[in-house]
């Protein structure tokens, strides 16, 4: 087998967030005075969180799927017209259209992997679009920079504080609910970090166990505690609001679309769980998901294998989300994203290294799909990034402000609050959501 970077081996184990340690009463009290101007309160591991109810009607959203690890782009959206992308894959390469396992063919060049198959009716009815050779201008190989970078949405700017959602979260018109933003997961992730409050669930059956704070004899005494009319306890009974409200939220999902058998696990119970509480609580606007596992160093596979092992449950899972959603549908964005691409060439232990660009994916009723956006590069050596790896030709913020413009109606202002110093338009993207 061919050795690996010791060092970017080690990342690659350790690249999965880890939960954040319990917090004490002091820490809690320290944070949420700290904090109070904003609305944020973290109230157990899980981090519910709340600000002023809003008594708005149904609005757009904006989902974002993070695939942590670096997913292989040029397996996801094939460029199957050009041979030198089979020559530099002997055996990972996925098979051309028509052939057993082969691309499901998108527009005589490009391809999707056939993994995710799930994804063909979204892009043969224009809501799926992917735009190719995106990605951060930041050239770190390294998982911790990258994703810190592609989540704060300041590229090489290691000292920003807070997450582009979060910003995005509060530059859009409109009061905030108590379940405004809803992220999947057991912390708040850094692209949601900031001074608009975030309501986490748990994914998978953890969803719907009980935390500390659900105990009668804990929350009366909590309740106790902060029964005054100070910030701080403004502040906490908000955020029991959202707990409870979520909390019968997920109940009641369980009761009616489960008739008493338990959910399987896997991202399809997850996105299921989501367009659910989309449809009860019009008040959620952003969500956030990540999965984990797309760093494929070793045995990626073409058509099958580590990677198509992956991506299956993902698409399952997002095809299940649309027809979840509805007629929500229609009014949801959904990015999936992830830090960089892969190389070129695949390595000596059939997988793929750390590289540069990749492919975004867009859906939903708002997007102008059925196409592959982008300016392409090329895969000749010289075309290639340091000779190895997909150029970037598009920056993620791109596609992502556009979305943020035209679809949750933020401004240009806005817009350069959201992603301060951000290039000129390339005008890559145009077209991508409708006006």
């Amino acid at each position: 087998m061919e050795p690996i970077d010791e060092k970017e081996l080690t990342e690659c184990l350790e690249c999965s967030p880890r939960p954040a340690p319990p917090i004490s009463r002091r820490t809690f009290i320290k944070r949420a005075a700290v904090l109070s101007a904003s609305g944020v309160v973290l109230l157990s591991p899980h981090a519910w969180a709340a600000r002023t109810l809003d008594s708005g009607g149904p609005r757009r959203r904006l989902v974002v799927v993070f695939l942590r690890g670096a997913v292989d782009g040029l397996n996801v959206v094939v460029p199957h017209g050009d041979s030198l992308y089979y020559d530099a894959r002997p055996t990972i390469a996925v098979g051309r259209t028509g052939g057993k396992d082969g691309v499901i063919d998108l527009n005589g060049y490009f391809g999707m992997h056939p993994a995710i198959g799930a994804m063909e009716g979204p892009w043969r009815d224009g809501t799926l679009a992917f735009v190719h050779a995106c990605g951060s201008p930041d050239p770190t190989r390294s998982h911790f920079d990258a994703q810190d970078y592609m989540e704060s949405g300041t590229p090489g700017v290691k000292s920003t504080n807070d997450g582009w959602l979060n910003r995005a979260l509060a530059q859009m018109p409109g009061g905030h609910a108590p379940t405004e933003a809803l992220s999947l997961g057991a912390t708040v992730p850094r692209i949601l970090s900031g001074k608009i409050a975030v309501a986490n669930i748990q994914t998978g059956r953890a969803a719907e166990r009980a935390m500390p704070l659900d105990r009668p004899v804990i929350e009366a005494a909590f309740d106790r505690l902060y029964a005054g009319n100070d910030q701080l306890s403004r502040v906490y009974r908000e955020g029991r609001e959202a707990r409870k409200r979520l909390a019968t939220e997920l109940a009641q999902d369980m009761a009616e679309a489960n008739n008493g058998a338990p959910s399987p696990e896997g991202f399809s119970s997850d996105t299921d769980r989501l367009a659910r509480l989309i449809q009860r609580d019009p008040t959620i606007r952003v969500a956030f998901m990540a999965l984990g596992g797309w760093d494929t160093h070793i045995n990626e596979g073409a058509a099958g294998g580590q990677l198509s092992g992956h991506l299956k449950p993902m698409a399952d899972g997002l095809g299940d989300f649309v027809q979840a959603l509805g007629p929500a549908y229609q009014e949801t964005v959904i990015v999936v994203i992830s830090e960089f691409g892969r190389t070129m060439k695949e390595n000596g232990n059939g997988g793929t290294d750390h590289g540069h660009g990749n492919v975004m994916w867009l859906m939903g009723g708002p997007i102008r799909g059925g196409k592959v956006y982008g300016r392409w590069p090329g895969l000749s050596t010289g075309s290639l990034y340091q000779e190895r790896d997909l150029a970037v030709t598009t920056d993620f913020r791109e596609p992502i402000a556009n979305v943020l413009h035209y679809h949750m109606g933020l401004s240009q202002p806005a817009l350069q609050a959201v992603f301060p110093a951000m290039p000129h338009s390339t005008g890559n993207v145009d077209g991508l959501v409708k006006v």
